[in-house]
Parts: C-alpha cells; structure tokens; sequence
C-alpha cells in the first residue's frame, strides 16, 4: 500500500475546471458568532469537501481576506461560496423567506438525533458559537433542531467537528 501524495490525489479528482462546474448540493451553512478563526478555516475545507451550497458567516465570524483563515482552510476558500452578514436573525429570515428549511445544531428540549432527522432540500443549518451555542433570537427562528448524541462525559463536540458530522449525514 502506497500512501498518494498530492499531485496524485488532485489527479484522482479530474479536471480542475470540471470540479469547479460540479453541481453542488443545495445545503448552506450558517455560522453564528463563531469565535475560533481556525475553527471556521475547518469548516471551509468541510464545506469544500461536501460541496454545499454557501456559507453565511454572521456576526463576530472571521471571514476572508485573513491570513490565519487562509492558513487553516488550506486553499478552499476561492472554491467554497461565501458572504458575510453582519445579522444572523436577518439571513435566517432571508433564507426562510426564500422557502429554505433552516435547521440548528445544537441542544434543544425538542432536538433530534441528527442520524435519524429527515433534511428536505434546500436546507440551511445554523450553527452556534462555541461557549453559547445558537442565539435563542436565531434558534426560535429554526424549524427543526439536530443533535449529535454525546456517549461520554462531554456535553459536545468542537463545532468543526460537529459540522463535518452532519454535513456528510445531511448530503447522503
């Protein structure tokens, strides 16, 4: 077994300029406040990885140009769509309006385990700052919330982490 080095795995994937018009699923991400700089560089590749839609970045989200962003997405930032919006409330609105199903990760009384939640296409999922979670302003503007069971002592996982679950279980 020989392990790929990356020329071989971009010849894997095929033509660059083919990849790029590669339709991508109708699922955007919405970042909440999230704090971590190098979290949100994760979720960029994550995002390239699944081939979603967009990501909103909201309120005190790091967004490009940043070079300790650029340094941890790893060169997917110019092919992953993104905005940034000052409100979150208000892109949730705008979307919802535009008839996209908006889901919150996060712990709820009414959450459901994201293995066995339904996710209807268009979908948008919020996803909350690391110490406070979603907004409760932005989660009683959701439709549904999801939640990652936790098996061990920890409450939740680092939101990188978290996002990368759901995303490849809301794309199957």
């Amino acid at each position: 077994m020989k392990k790929l080095n990356t020329e071989e795995l971009i010849k894997r994937k095929g033509d660059l300029d083919k990849l790029k018009n590669k339709p991508r699923h109708e699922v955007y991400l919405i970042l909440d406040n999230i704090r971590s700089v190098y979290n949100v560089g994760a979720i960029f590749r994550t995002a390239d990885a699944t081939r979603i839609k967009k990501i909103f970045l909201c309120g005190i989200t790091a967004y490009p140009p940043r070079p300790d962003l650029e340094k941890t997405a790893l060169r997917t930032i110019e092919h992953v769509p993104w905005e940034y919006e000052i409100s979150t409330k208000l892109k949730v609105e705008s979307l919802k309006d535009k008839g996209i199903s908006v889901v919150a990760l996060e712990q709820t009384d009414k959450s459901l385990d994201y293995d066995k939640s339904e996710y209807k296409k268009p979908l948008a999922i919020v996803v909350g700052n690391e110490v406070e979670g979603v907004s409760d302003e932005v989660l009683t503007l959701c439709d549904a919330s999801v939640e990652i069971p936790m098996q061990g002592i920890a409450n939740s996982l680092n939101v990188a982490t978290a996002v990368g679950i759901v995303l490849y279980r809301a794309i199957k």
